[in-house]
């Protein structure tokens, strides 16, 4: 049972989780915890989790759309196709080995970390960006694939959306997040409704959670925009870092 000071903390924990989550990934790391904490069995904190994420998502959307970001129509059709691989993920989403998954997820952002590190940088002059043709089915197979991953827990996707359409399909890291942001709106939204199928979703503390995440969410993408590439490249490897430790030796 919640006391009444962990209300001030989902806001405060939702706020940091949803500026994380928007410029980089991993703010479902601090979020699940805590809900957990908060005597919240752990598929019902995982789907506790999806209502908070779809405001964040949808506030990052608009702002991103504020400051005339948008990869449209690209967006729609990854977004489709991870919606469809969501609903698959998170029907299995109850059956988790936590302790195998966080050593698997670890490993995955050490080798996000060093490619972000270790690749040169793109000019942006050199960008082209590669979102129709050959391209475009690509993303729409590796999507449903990520909305598998995200329909099952989420955690750490942020990571992995960045890293694929930063470098494979020539997006800059602002544009990337505003297709990962609007992409993660759409398959929450069906993984959201399989977990209330199942009635795995406390909507009084998903709510307060979210209005943290939704403030968090919009200061972090109009901030992004601002700032540019070098800030969010910097973000990004710093979140990757500490994630990685926490996940390797910690339990979630």
């Amino acid at each position: 049972m919640e006391m009444w000071y962990h209300y001030p903390m989902l806001v405060l924990i939702g706020f940091v989780v949803g500026f994380i989550n928007t410029i980089a990934g991993g703010g479902s790391l601090l979020s699940l915890p805590f809900l957990i904490f908060l005597g919240l069995p752990p598929a019902v904190a995982n789907g506790t989790n999806r209502v908070a994420i779809v405001i964040q998502t949808f506030m990052a959307t608009m702002g991103f759309r504020s400051k005339g970001v948008s990869t449209f129509p690209f967006n729609t059709y990854v977004g489709l196709s991870a919606t469809v691989g969501s609903v698959i993920g998170a029907n299995i989403a109850v059956s988790i080995d936590e302790s195998l998954f966080n050593k698997i997820l670890a490993i995955i952002m050490v080798v996000v970390i060093a490619i972000v590190v270790l690749k040169p940088k793109m000019e942006l002059k050199d960008l082209t960006e590669k979102v129709s043709g050959k391209s475009l089915w690509q993303g729409v197979i590796v999507f449903f694939f990520l909305g598998i991953y995200g329909g099952f827990l989420n955690a750490g996707i942020g990571f992995l959306i960045i890293l694929y359409l930063h470098y494979a399909h020539n997006i800059n890291l602002v544009r990337t997040n505003a297709t990962k942001v609007f992409v993660v709106l759409l398959y929450s939204l069906a993984a959201l409704a399989v977990f209330i199928y199942n009635d795995k979703v406390d909507f009084k503390i998903g709510l307060i959670l979210a209005i943290g995440n939704a403030l968090g969410a919009w200061i972090s993408s109009r901030l992004s925009v601002k700032k540019g590439d070098g800030f969010i490249r910097t973000f990004l490897v710093i979140m990757v870092g500490i994630l990685a430790i926490k996940l390797w030796f910690f339990e979630v």
